[in-house]
């Protein structure tokens, strides 16, 4: 017998091309899905297939979501940035006076493992109860190898309690901290400390911050070869605040993704068009920081590159807590339709993880990751901005948010 059946009114595979199934059906063995389809199509009657029947009365089933780019591990607050940017001060004023990432790994660093998990729990749950099953978090708040170890066990350890997919990025090359020899620091990143905790098994994949502000071609490059020896994948901060070619140099790297892209231009398109690199759009970055150059869209959507969505969840550019709003803001700024933002949340943010095979969508053999809705139709899910929509998260084929009405 299944461990559970679900019946629902309808249900979205958030399989490309497929239309809702009406009056459906979803059954769960252990942490995988053994069956979806119509309710009527059963072999027999829902209680003699499973040991527990679930009804959902109203509302809409969907893939879990999955917020692949956070920065959700980090101490202290920088809400005071915030209001000097209202104020008028750019990014790389507040940075060159000493706040902006160094502030926070000041913060981060003098934080211990459970003082970083009492602080990320939360934003974690945050997430979970806007109907996400499936997180990325990076390091690069660190920037010493054990205040970088200290963040991705944090990682590791929520999404054990959480009974969610956590999946970890490397990003120590995020800034060289203050006062420290550059070559010397970017050698102990890359040759040191990547191998040291990639054996501990506290990586999952390699991302670095490629800009003029931050680290170089040549320094990437270093970097993602010593991933690839590894066997880790890579992805890229590229082309947000200027055009520095990123996307191009992510895609030669064959990375899972290239993020922001506020400034790519057709070369980089075309380069991940051919490698396969999702666009990875973070919108709430752009409304943060008051940008006024869009992603180009219109040439991603003509180059035929995957565009997934994410909150970029941070204490500086972008505090976004939801990331169904996210996906609203990928529609209201950027203008894509409502069926790119629900798949850019659900299948081509699994590829941008690498989970294509198992996560973002519903069918027979992939994780149980699902949501119940109290909505009628998956654009309701990006319509409304905000709100408790999300009744029950299944992560797994467990229960791990229930709503209290």
């Amino acid at each position: 017998m299944w461990d559970r059946l679900w019946l629902a009114p309808r249900l979205c595979t958030g399989i490309a091309g497929e239309a809702l199934i009406e009056d459906a059906a979803i059954a769960t063995q252990a942490d995988h899905i053994t069956y979806v389809g119509p309710a009527k199509q059963l072999p027999d009657a829902p209680s003699q297939l499973a040991r527990e029947v679930r009804r959902c009365p109203q509302g809409l089933v969907t893939p879990g979501l999955i917020d692949c780019h956070t920065h959700l591990v980090f101490a202290g607050n920088r809400a005071d940035e915030f209001e000097q940017r209202i104020a008028g001060k750019s990014y790389q004023e507040i940075a060159a006076a000493g706040g902006g990432i160094a502030r926070t790994v000041r913060a981060t660093r003098a934080a211990s493992v459970d003082e970083l998990y009492a602080l990320a729990l939360p934003r974690a749950r945050n997430l979970l109860a806007d109907g996400v099953t499936t997180i990325e978090i990076k390091s690069g708040y660190g920037l010493d190898l054990e205040s970088e170890r200290r963040m991705l066990k944090v990682a590791r350890r929520l999404g054990r309690a959480l009974g969610i997919t956590v999946r970890t990025t490397y990003l120590a090359l995020h800034a060289v901290p203050p006062g420290e020899d550059r070559a010397g620091y970017i050698d102990a990143a890359i040759n040191d400390w990547l191998p040291k905790l990639h054996a501990e098994g506290l990586i999952d994949a390699v991302d670095a911050y490629h800009e003029s502000l931050a680290f170089t071609e040549t320094e990437v490059d270093q970097l993602f070869a010593q991933a690839a020896k590894l066997g880790l994948r890579v992805r890229l901060h590229a082309d947000q605040l200027g055009n520095n070619q990123g996307a191009a140099l992510a895609a030669r790297h064959r990375a899972l993704c290239a993020d922001h892209l506020e400034y790519l231009d057709a070369s980089g398109i075309a380069a991940m068009a051919a490698a396969g690199t999702v666009a990875v759009l973070l919108p709430g970055a752009y409304l943060v920081l008051k940008e006024n150059r869009k992603p180009p869209i219109d040439a991603l959507r003509a180059g035929g590159v995957a565009m997934a969505i994410a909150t970029d969840l941070n204490p500086g550019t972008s505090p976004l807590l939801s990331l169904r709003t996210a996906m609203h803001l990928g529609i209201s700024l950027f203008g894509l339709r409502v069926d790119e933002v629900l798949a850019g949340g659900m299948r081509h943010a699994a590829a941008a993880l690498g989970l294509t095979d198992t996560h973002g969508t519903l069918a027979v053999g992939k994780r149980a990751d699902f949501v119940w809705w109290d909505a009628e139709t998956p654009a309701e899910l990006v319509y409304w901005i905000g709100g408790a929509l999300a009744r029950e998260v299944i992560a797994g084929g467990s229960t791990v948010y229930s709503r209290k009405d």
